[in-house]
């Protein structure tokens, strides 16, 4: 167990390592602009490597969660005054809450029907952002979200934010390995290979299913308050059914069964467009026919790819 720690704790750093190595690389503010809003991906989208790909269940909700932590905390910080270390623990209370209670009739379906049903909470989240004008601004949204500050220091630069929102990417990737590593860890890929016999074997799949449906909302609500209290300004478009897929779509394009192809499936679909954007107007049919190349070529994902060094030095 304390090896498995270990292990987790070094990869985690190794990670976190990495990212602040490349900020010193990457002086452009843009580029570590992108940087950011990649770490905030990878807190979703290892959540929901969680619960996709390891315990089986499909999730188009992940942007419902996301901007449940965003739009909280930024009404509880700018219409009510409460300081942002309150309106943190706050955010991810009413998120997992409200997974919870979601979770609890939905996570008796299975397959497409959860699909559709997550897919109905996230439109029932959009549509509450666009009604509640007082609240939200509706489809206007609202801004004069403030900055967070840690010891007295504010973050207010994108290279202070990035080490920030990379430690906490670095905390979540020792939870989720840690998850993994685990006795429910290994339950859970039970679930997702054959949930009755797991269950005939003493699994409390339900309680199981409903525990990492929780989990993974929580990671998503924690990046929208990261969000919110960066772009410093929210409204309903940033959380629609599209973010979803496209989170759906990293997990499947990385490697679903498997937190690292997780990881690189969102790191490629992160920065992707960025470099398609010299395309300019065929970007987006460049970026349909790669994505269609991928889940045809690699329907498994991209992580575990193996180049045949042998035969290339054979070759050359």
């Amino acid at each position: 167990m304390k090896k498995l720690l270990k292990s987790s704790f070094s990869k985690s750093i190794f990670t976190f390592a990495i990212a602040v190595l490349l900020m010193t690389i990457i002086r452009n503010p843009y580029h570590v602009g992108i940087l950011i809003f990649l770490g905030m991906n990878l807190i979703i989208t290892m959540g929901l490597s969680l619960l996709m790909g390891y315990a089986g269940q499909i999730s188009l909700g992940q942007a419902a969660f996301f901007g449940l932590g965003a739009y909280t905390t930024g009404i509880l910080t700018t219409k009510l005054g409460l300081p942002i270390i309150t309106a943190f623990p706050l955010s991810i209370l009413l998120t997992v809450s409200i997974a919870f209670l979601v979770g609890i009739p939905t996570l008796r379906l299975r397959g497409h029907y959860l699909a559709m049903a997550t897919l109905g909470l996230g439109e029932i989240v959009h549509i509450v952002f666009n009604e509640l004008l007082s609240l939200t601004g509706g489809p206007s949204g609202f801004g004069n979200i403030p900055l967070i500050k840690i010891f007295g220091i504010e973050l207010d630069n994108d290279y202070k934010y990035f080490v920030f929102v990379w430690a906490i990417v670095a905390f979540i990737l020792f939870l989720s390995l840690n998850i993994i590593n685990s006795r429910m860890g290994r339950a859970l890929k039970s679930i997702h290979r054959e949930e009755n016999t797991a269950s005939t074997l003493g699994v409390n799949t339900s309680r199981l299913k409903l525990t990492i449906f929780v989990i993974s909302a929580g990671f998503a609500s924690m990046a929208g308050f990261l969000y919110a209290h960066y772009v410093t300004f929210l409204s309903p478009g940033t959380f629609s059914l599209r973010f979803s897929i496209l989170l759906v779509t990293m997990v499947a394009v990385g490697g679903m069964e498997n937190i690292w192809g997780a990881i690189t499936g969102t790191v490629v679909l992160t920065l992707l467009p960025e470099y398609l954007r010299f395309f300019k107007d065929f970007d987006i049919l460049i970026y349909g026919i790669i994505l269609m190349s991928i889940m045809i070529l690699r329907p498994e994902g991209l992580y575990g790819i193996k180049i045949p060094l042998k035969r290339l030095r054979n070759n050359s």
